[in-house]
């Protein structure tokens, strides 16, 4: 009787299956500190929509479990193998099969890495806002299973407000596990039926595996940005800040936050000659043209001063204001140099963020751990990162008893567990916490419709199957 491995094997006679243990090894995992993994029975590097649609089927037949990946950056655990099933890697699937100029959107295959994607429509004088920090890194797919974020998410929104369509594998109400099927459209609007596209989005592999995705694109911005900085001799007080921000009603493309323990990661790794002389910084980018522009930018600095900022500062010089953010995006990396790194994602009110960073500093003194933080400040969307010495298991029990601390905090400030990296295996207790029994059911009740069978990525969100 043939094996399991033996049936992909004839159903993929040409295909890159993957069998070798420790190539399975390095696609087992995300990035996710701590998230439990299994042992893959094999690993499909898929080329093609019928490649996956054959992968599916055999699975299906067999009830190997099917779990997904891109480029492996994701931070909750959402792209972790379980034992035993075909992890399938879309990141060769990496062609951006078209870009239409004149109807502002984007046919992408899911390993297509966000930042090629910006430099191909950026050829056509277009734009795609969705701007994670792994950007450099992570894939339009993986960006869609997690409903990613970003810098400029503030203004412009989340990966959600700009996917059209997708084209997904699936079973289930669809047919026959294995058949692919196309939800959402091309057009500017549409409420035909249910908005099933959405409902994909941010589905972390759960109902299908998305192979094909259609996506709004805007007019690039023209004209020069205004960044704004201001240094803060405490975190509260930067938080203050963006609460004066909310409250004046302004809106910039991005607000970050950097502490110091970030700025001196990055400097002590790059040298970038970064004098981390404050407690935090805010920076601001202001992209409205002309005068709205200048009066946006000078309101923002003025709520820096007024929240105790100890100095701030506009510039319109585009390789300085680039500098600054680019410390912003190394801020992970260069913390991660230092030891395990517990990456929280937390998302609050805006007029809350200074009661939660004054709850993330209570909480890091409490249980002695080594805490910086990073945010989109401007959306109230949170990253303490827990610093943990490699190697210390007290350490370790220590960060998590304080990660699911905050996640607490975070619901009781009327927020969410995960702004934008997903529930995956990190967050499913918080989430549980936060939603309650009874939008729990309904979740499970979806799941359990659209994937009778278990087999896309179980154990994730919602959890196993009932």
């Amino acid at each position: 009787m043939d094996t399991a491995l033996d049936a992909l094997t004839a159903a993929l006679p040409n295909s890159a299956l993957v069998t070798d243990p420790d190539v399975l090894a390095t696609l087992a995992a995300d990035d996710a500190e701590w998230a439990p993994a299994g042992k893959p029975l094999a690993a499909l590097r898929a080329h093609s929509t019928a490649e996956v649609q054959a992968a599916v089927r055999v699975c299906a037949d067999r009830r190997i479990p099917v779990v997904t990946r891109g480029a492996g950056t994701g931070l909750s655990g959402g792209a972790n193998a379980s034992d035993g099933c075909l992890v399938v890697d879309l990141s060769r699937m990496n062609r951006v099969l078209e870009i239409d100029a004149e109807n502002l959107l984007a046919v992408v295959q899911p390993g297509v890495v966000n930042n090629d994607l910006k430099a191909a429509v950026a050829e056509h004088g277009l734009w795609y806002p969705p701007d994670p920090a792994s950007a450099p890194w992570s894939t339009i797919g993986g960006n869609v299973a997690t409903n990613a974020g970003g810098l400029c998410c503030l203004k412009y929104g989340v990966t959600r407000d700009y996917v059209l369509g997708l084209e997904a594998v699936m079973g289930g109400p669809a047919g026959a596990y294995g058949t692919a099927v196309r939800f959402g459209r091309r057009t500017a609007k549409g409420v035909s039926g249910y908005d099933l596209t959405g409902l994909f989005t941010g589905s972390e592999g759960t109902f299908g595996v998305i192979t094909e995705i259609t996506l709004r694109l805007r007019r690039a911005p023209t004209g020069t940005p205004h960044t704004v900085v201001g240094a803060f001799d405490d975190l509260v007080s930067a938080g203050q800040a963006v609460a004066l921000c909310t409250r004046r009603g302004l809106q910039p493309a991005a607000l970050e936050l950097l502490d110091r323990a970030c700025m001196t990661a990055v400097e002590e790794w790059k040298h970038l000659g970064i004098e981390a002389d404050a407690a935090a910084l805010l920076l601001a980018r202001v992209d409205s043209p002309g005068q709205a522009g200048e009066e946006e930018a000078a309101a923002v600095a003025d709520a820096f001063t007024r929240s105790g900022a100890l100095w701030a500062e506009r510039s319109t010089d585009p390789t300085e204001a680039e500098a600054l953010f680019e410390v912003r995006r190394l801020a992970y990396p260069a913390l991660e140099r230092l030891g395990p790194v517990l990456t929280e994602d937390i998302c609050v009110p805006r007029s809350a963020v200074p009661e939660m960073l004054a709850r993330t500093e209570a909480t890091a003194r409490r249980h002695g751990v080594r805490i910086a933080t990073i945010a989109h400040a401007g959306d109230g969307n949170l990253h303490p990162l827990l610093i943990t010495p490699p190697g210390d298991d007290a350490a370790r029990e220590a960060a998590q008893t304080a990660f699911e601390e905050l996640l607490t905090d975070a619901v009781a400030l009327g927020g969410t567990v995960t702004g934008e990296h997903g529930v995956g295996l990190l967050k499913r207790d918080g989430m549980t916490r936060e939603l309650g029994p009874e939008v729990c059911a309904v979740q499970h009740a979806v799941k359990d419709a659209l994937d009778p069978l278990g087999l896309f990525n179980p154990g994730k969100v919602v959890g196993t199957a009932r």
